[in-house]
């Protein structure tokens, strides 16, 4: 709080704080609204298939995640990818890796296999280096992917054809550089992949049953790999603490067509 006398301030300080005040506080007012606003973003506009809206709520470490959203059947076999955050679905980053632990200050290639494992693996696409993590050469395609967004956000989609019996979607998040107590760079310092991630990525998912219409959301089911090596789901998340706050809550509704 400002502790202003105004019977001590002069005609012309009062003018000049009769002017400020209304900036500030429009300031105030501007940035807060920024701040809550939900963005919207559209993806696979040529599906044929269930339209669904999907937001995801930021949690207080939100802090430029990459995030994806794919669907799966009920034995666990990927279907498809619904929306990608740009950086890992094309391999190309702001500032682009010169060698293990360098970077360029230049955008540029470079490779995250612990960013987003478990949907990579799942996904089952393999890169001429190995990983399966999407490579510049062979990006995911425009039509799913999406800059990361800086806060909440709702994801209108359509999967490619219509699923007439109950499936999952799954979302995997992750931050890069987010150590705790347990996930540090003590931890496997010779291992550059890991020391991207640190903390290894979160798995949310929901089983969807297409002919309900009610929203629901979904839950934490496990971590990826630590170094992206493999498509391992962990299901033990005692050792995941602030960067299972990255997201709030994730939630789906079916959109009446």
């Amino acid at each position: 709080m400002f502790n202003i006398k105004i019977e001590t301030l002069n005609k012309p300080e009062m003018r000049f704080l009769k002017f400020m005040i209304p900036l500030f506080l429009t300031a105030c007012v501007s940035g807060r609204i920024a701040e809550n606003e939900i963005i919207e973003v559209v993806t696979n506009t040529d599906g044929q298939g269930n339209q669904f809206l999907i937001e995801v709520v930021k949690g207080p470490e939100h802090n430029h995640p990459s995030m994806v959203i794919w669907t799966e059947d009920l034995e666990g076999n990927y279907i498809e990818t619904l929306f990608i955050t740009r950086f890992v679905g094309t391999s190309t980053y702001a500032r682009g890796a010169i060698a293990p632990g360098k970077w360029s200050d230049q955008p540029g290639t470079a490779r995250r296999p612990a960013s987003l494992p478990y949907w990579a693996h799942q996904r089952g696409v393999k890169a001429s280096d190995g990983f399966y993590i999407p490579s510049p050469d062979e990006p995911m395609p425009d039509a799913v992917t999406s800059a990361t967004p800086k806060g909440s956000y709702r994801i209108r989609t359509s999967l490619t054809d219509s699923q007439q019996g109950k499936f999952r979607i799954l979302l995997e998040v992750n931050q890069p550089w987010d150590a705790n107590k347990y996930f540090t760079n003590s931890l496997y310092p010779d291992d550059s992949n890991y020391l991207t991630s640190l903390q290894p990525s979160i798995i949310y998912a929901v089983t969807i049953d297409p002919d309900n219409n009610e929203a629901l959301f979904l839950n934490p089911i496990g971590h990826g790999d630590p170094n992206g090596s493999s498509g391992k789901l962990f299901t033990d998340l005692t050792r995941i603490t602030n960067a299972s706050e990255i997201i709030h809550s994730v939630s789906i509704q079916k959109i009446n067509q």
